[in-house]
């Protein structure tokens, strides 16, 4: 995590694998599509180092640990001391490691790879965060990084910016970036549960959302067109580059 607003345990930005429950249906749902995206990164690991930047809990970082032969070390960065507690005190050890730390400022030895998932839209300034990247990783590595496609700034208030696949992939392009594989997402949504707030994992999402449109008309717009060409969908891509 870097420098997002820190989520509560019950929110869709904080999941815990060990208090998931059969009834929590979009949180297992969501907890899902984060397996599936580290195990999208850990064909990329081939040993070395790796940074997890906002590494939550540590789950994945754990993943990218047992993946590559030859991996010296994991470590995973997050802003949410709570969070990184938790990681230190059930996957600490001896490749892997955690800590506190703001990942647009973090500052390490150079890593072989890089995975950051679901954090650049959280960011005031994602251009800050993809060059500490650039400087972070070794000549020839690979960065595997994801962002929410359709829109979400409307519908949650931790993100802050929009992104397309195109504008998404343009940032690491203009950097020199090498794309060498995509992985896009779906997860569908209904709309009342969202409107309705009844679900605990919802209960933190954007309040009065029509109100947000009045105020926020380029937002409703967004909104409107990716319903007519996504349906009720969320799209999340995830790509690995090497630079």
């Amino acid at each position: 995590m870097s420098n997002r607003a820190i989520a509560s345990a019950s929110s869709l930005e904080r999941l815990i694998p060990d208090e998931l429950d059969a009834s929590d249906i979009t949180g297992g749902e969501t907890y899902r599509l984060h397996v599936e995206r580290y195990d999208f990164a850990a064909k990329f690991v081939k040993g070395g180092r790796v940074l997890d930047c906002a590494c939550g809990v540590g789950y994945g970082s754990k993943r990218l640990a047992l993946a590559g032969t030859g991996t010296q070390l994991v470590v995973g960065v997050d802003i949410d001391p709570a969070a990184v507690d938790y990681a230190k005190a059930h996957y600490d050890g001896d490749r892997l490691q955690f800590f506190c730390a703001d990942g647009t400022q973090f500052d390490s030895e150079p890593f072989d790879t890089i995975a950051s998932f679901e954090t650049i839209e959280h960011v005031p300034d994602p251009e800050a965060l993809i060059d500490n990247f650039v400087r972070l990783l070794k000549p020839g590595g690979v960065l595997v990084a994801s962002v929410p496609v359709t829109p979400s700034v409307d519908v949650n208030p931790y993100h802050l910016h929009d992104f397309t696949q195109s504008s998404f992939r343009r940032m690491f392009e203009k950097r020199g970036f090498r794309e060498l594989d995509s992985f896009l997402q779906c997860q569908p949504y209904q709309p009342l549960k969202i409107v309705s707030g009844k679900e605990t994992r919802l209960e933190d999402m954007r309040q009065n959302l029509l109100g947000y449109y009045a105020t926020h008309p380029l937002a409703a717009m967004k909104r409107a067109y990716s319903t007519v060409v996504d349906g009720f969908c969320n799209k999340y891509l995830a790509c690995a580059w090497r630079r």
